[in-house]
């Protein structure tokens, strides 16, 4: 099999996914336009505000993406290419794109309230705060996670080669005018309102302006530096207006995330790689057995339960019409699903004997994808340079996304939905305060953050697939309340449960038997290892068993359909 056949197959059952199976979802749960959405209805200018479909696709993508679908099914090959494949295939159709698709309409259909409102709505006040709670852990270790991967990627260091360190000394100068360059856009958009043809222009004038200067004049920080740099600039992003920095800097972004994606694509038909990986390398391999670990290791790419977080924490406070959701949610998951496949052929392209070569997976993605681009007479280390600045915007526009998620999901936690939030207690003002809640949730994440991504990823991306669970329960007893069809909602649920659960006690295990004794991950990090791990299936084990007791319960209030 080669490089042609494998992009060929996917987006041929991709797009049949979008037309046959999200249209039909679409009309199964009555998709319709003549309702005013929240984004139009509150409108108060900092959260909820009514936006174009393809700035808040924009942001959407830029936001899910992260740095999952690179590293998912590059870690994941060594499996075999086919199970992969059918993963990223099979999850993001049948799954990842439903999740997405139901919690944001789910979402719109209560005023933009995010999943933990949902839960204290259909399921109950206990079950919405353990809910939140699971959200707010899991943003620390998110907030963690993508910030030690950014300020690695804008930093110098000694442990970095000379080229590696003038790469990201690139990257990291771009990235820092795009962020202001946003705000100059956001302000623009806001009070001049250009049409998409005007918006698309700039938007690409900006881009080529940001790389260039970026190219041209790079600048030099350490790691350390970068990662204050990177918690205040999450700090101001979290509580900043989402037109001021949120949508269009995650615009902006989207035009280099989708030519970066156009352009592997195109390298894929201009090179044709060879796929040097076994097709099947059996059940058992170094990384575990197939079930669970390929489907908590490729999670972007198939299904991530952060995609239900900005689905109906952000995106859905700015959807402008019901019929929005479908491109937004459902494509911007597909689009993603074939970002997974474009890394497998690159990390097969890239393989020798079927062995993978050493490195991390964005290094081995920017080197497949600019090996593609030389055959269009496009040099290697310019193309270098873009993949991996494309690369890192992924990580950087999650970053303040999901600290946004946390920020609202621990205001949340301390509200009730007969509450007066001009008239609440003291102690409630200031917990609820959007400066102190997103100060709550930097902190704790600055100090784990200093471990170490490499250390806590394998707890995140368990966590992130049984937060898919959570979701899914969550949207199918609000389908049932409102008599709308929920059994596409069944197989994935209980899927994913039992995927993410087994995952997660294999986890906790393994670092209370190897406690103190592994060579990679330090005492400190098993330990924050064992004691999130067995918060999270605590908290979510309670959470499924109080979703299952209504969704398989008597019928009872209706709700809004």
């Amino acid at each position: 099999m080669n490089g042609i056949a494998i992009i060929i197959i996917a987006l041929v059952a991709l797009i049949a996914g979008y037309v046959c199976y999200g249209r039909w979802l679409a009309k199964k749960w009555g998709v319709d336009n003549s309702r005013k959405t929240p984004a139009v209805e509150i409108n108060d200018g900092v959260d909820y505000v009514p936006t174009k479909k393809q700035v808040v696709f924009g942001h959407q993508f830029a936001s899910i993406a992260g740095a999952g679908p690179i590293n998912g099914p590059i870690q994941a090959a060594v499996f075999g290419w086919v199970p992969v494949l059918l993963w990223c295939l099979i999850g993001g159709i049948f799954i990842g794109a439903v999740q997405d698709f139901s919690s944001m309409f789910a979402s719109v259909r209560n005023k933009g309230r995010s999943i933990g409102i949902i839960i204290e709505n259909y399921v109950g006040k206990t079950g919405k705060r353990l809910f939140l709670l699971f959200v707010y852990f899991f943003s620390i270790l998110v907030v963690a996670a993508f910030s030690d991967i950014v300020a690695k990627s804008f930093g110098v260091s000694e442990a970095f080669s000379e080229a590696v360190n003038y790469s990201n000394s690139q990257v990291a100068c771009t990235s820092t005018l795009f962020i202001f360059v946003a705000v100059a856009f956001g302000f623009f958009i806001k009070y001049k309102q250009p049409g998409t043809a005007l918006n698309t222009a700039l938007s690409i004038i900006l881009l080529i302006v940001c790389v260039a200067l970026g190219c041209l004049l790079p600048f030099s920080l350490g790691v350390n530096t970068w990662m204050i740099l990177v918690f205040i600039y999450i700090l101001i992003a979290s509580v900043t207006p989402v037109w001021a920095l949120l949508q269009p800097r995650d615009y902006l972004n989207s035009y280099l995330l989708i030519a970066m994606i156009a352009a592997a694509v195109v390298g894929i038909f201009a090179s044709n790689p060879p796929m040097d990986l076994p097709a099947f390398s059996g059940f058992m391999t170094s990384a575990g057995s197939l079930f669970p670990i390929l489907f908590v290791t490729v999670a972007c790419g198939a299904v991530s339960g952060f995609h239900s977080l900005v689905s109906s924490e952000t995106a859905s406070k700015q959807v402008e019409k019901e019929s929005d959701m479908l491109p937004i949610s459902y494509g911007a998951m597909l689009v993603e699903s074939l970002l997974g496949v474009i890394a497998l052929v690159a990390v097969g392209a890239v393989s020798a004997g079927g062995v993978i070569p050493s490195g991390t997976p964005q290094m081995i993605f920017s080197q497949a994808v600019s090996g593609f681009l030389t055959v269009l007479h496009i040099p290697a280390d310019i193309s270098y340079t873009l993949i991996s600045l494309a690369v890192s915007a992924f990580a950087l526009t999650s970053l303040d996304s999901v600290a946004r998620v946390g920020r609202l999901s621990f205001q949340e936690l301390f509200l009730d939905k007969e509450d007066d939030e001009k008239n609440l207690p003291s102690w409630k003002k200031v917990l609820t305060n959007r400066w102190v809640a997103t100060i709550i949730v930097l902190i704790p994440s600055y100090v784990l953050a200093q471990v170490g991504y490499a250390e806590i990823w394998a707890l995140f991306g368990s966590a992130n697939q049984l937060l898919s669970v959570l979701a899914l329960a969550a949207v199918a007893v609000y389908l049932k309340k409102a008599k709308k069809d929920n059994k596409m909602m069944f197989v994935p649920m209980f899927f994913m449960l039992a995927a993410t659960l087994v995952a997660l006690i294999q986890l906790i295990m393994n670092n209370i038997v190897n406690f103190g004794t592994s060579a990679t991950v330090s005492a400190l990090g098993q330990a924050m290892q064992i004691i999130l791990g067995i918060l999270l299936v605590a908290l979510a084990v309670i959470v499924v068993i109080s979703c299952c007791k209504k969704l398989f319960g008597k019928d009872e209030e209706r709700a809004d359909a």
